[in-house]
C-alpha cells in the first residue's frame, strides 16, 4: 500500500525538471523512504507501481489531502459515514496525519502535530500500566501508544468509517497488528456498561466536542467511568484549548461533574488540553 501527500510529492517534479532520474520518497506518509526512478511517464516505485506526473501534480496541489496509489491511479482517502452523517478525510501533516471530521481536525495541529498531541495525553496520565480503556479510537494513536507499556488496551469506536480510514493510514497499522489492542465498535456510552467494576487502571477519554457528543460529558457517563476505573486508577479527559473562553467554561463544568461522579484530585493538565481525575 502506497499513501502519498503533498509532503512526499511536491519536490519530485522539480527533481525531474532539473534532470534527475532518481530520488527518494516516503511511500507511507513519512514512516520510511524508498528509492524511485523518474522518467517521462512519471515515477516508478520499487514494486513496479507507477505515479504519473499529472497525478503527482494533483497530489501536490492538495496540500492537506492524502492519496492512495494503486494500479488504477490515485484516490483521495476520504469516507462518508451513513451512520453518523459525518465525512472523514485523512489530512496530511509533516509527521503523522490527522483525520478531519466534517471540517474539524481530530488532533491538535496548530504549533504541534498529531503524534506530539497524542504523547502529551499519554504523559498526562502516566504511568500507563495494567488494563487501559480508550473511549474513542479515532486513528488509533492513543491505543497504539498506550499499548507500549500497558498489559492490554480496549479501544471503542462508534463509527465504522473511522476504522476504514485507519486501515488506509500507515500510522495506524499497529491498531490491527498489536495483539494487546482489542477493538469494540459501539457507542462507548453503552459499551462501558458491559465492563466489570474496577476493570481499568487507566482510562483515556478523548471524545468529540461537547456540541457533538454531549452525553460523553455528562455526570451520568462519568459515573459509569468511575465504576469501571480501578481503585487508585486515573482518567485523562481531553477537553480542548484551555486559553479559549468557551473551553474554559466547559472545563469548569467537566471538573464539577467528575467530582460529583466520585472522582477526587481532578487536576488541570494545560499542556495536554485536559484534566486528570483520580479514584
Amino acid at each position: 500500500m502506497i499513501v502519498l501527500s503533498y509532503y512526499q510529492t511536491h519536490a519530485l517534479v522539480k527533481f525531474f525538471t532539473d534532470g534527475e532520474i532518481a530520488a527518494s520518497i516516503s511511500p507511507d506518509l513519512g514512516l520510511s523512504e524508498v528509492g524511485v526512478e523518474l522518467d517521462a511517464d512519471g515515477v516508478r516505485f520499487p514494486g513496479g507501481e507507477r505515479l504519473s506526473w499529472s497525478d503527482a501534480e494533483e497530489i501536490s496541489a492538495g496540500e492537506g489531502r492524502c492519496y492512495l496509489l494503486d494500479n488504477e491511479g490515485i484516490q483521495q482517502i476520504r469516507v462518508y459515514s451513513s451512520q453518523t452523517n459525518w465525512s472523514r478525510n485523512l489530512h496530511a501533516t509533516e509527521g503523522a496525519p490527522t483525520v478531519v471530521v466534517s471540517g474539524f481536525p481530530m488532533h491538535r495541529i496548530k504549533n504541534t502535530d498529531p503524534m506530539t498531541d497524542t504523547l502529551a495525553k499519554i504523559a498526562a496520565v502516566a504511568p500507563i500500566r495494567g488494563r487501559v480503556l480508550d473511549t474513542a479510537t479515532g486513528l488509533g494513536y492513543t491505543a497504539i501508544e498506550a499499548a507500549r507499556t500497558a498489559s492490554e488496551v480496549v479501544t471503542v469506536e462508534l463509527d465504522p468509517a473511522a476504522l476504514a480510514i485507519c486501515r488506509l493510514n500507515p500510522w495506524s497499522a499497529a491498531l490491527f497488528d498489536n495483539p494487546k489492542i482489542g477493538q469494540i465498535v459501539d457507542d462507548v456510552y453503552d459499551a462501558v456498561d458491559g465492563f466489570d467494576d474496577g476493570e481499568f487502571d487507566v482510562v483515556i477519554h478523548d471524545p468529540p466536542t461537547i456540541n457533538i457528543a454531549g452525553d460523553l460529558y455528562s455526570e451520568a457517563f462519568y459515573r459509569k467511568l468511575h465504576r469501571v476505573t480501578a481503585r487508585r486508577g486515573r482518567v485523562f479527559h481531553y477537553v480542548g484549548d484551555p486559553t479559549t473562553r468557551n473551553v474554559g467554561r466547559v472545563t469548569t463544568g467537566v471538573i464539577r461533574r467528575l467530582q460529583s461522579a466520585g472522582f477526587e484530585k481532578v487536576v488541570r493538565k494545560q499542556d495536554a488540553f485536559g484534566v486528570v481525575a483520580n479514584k
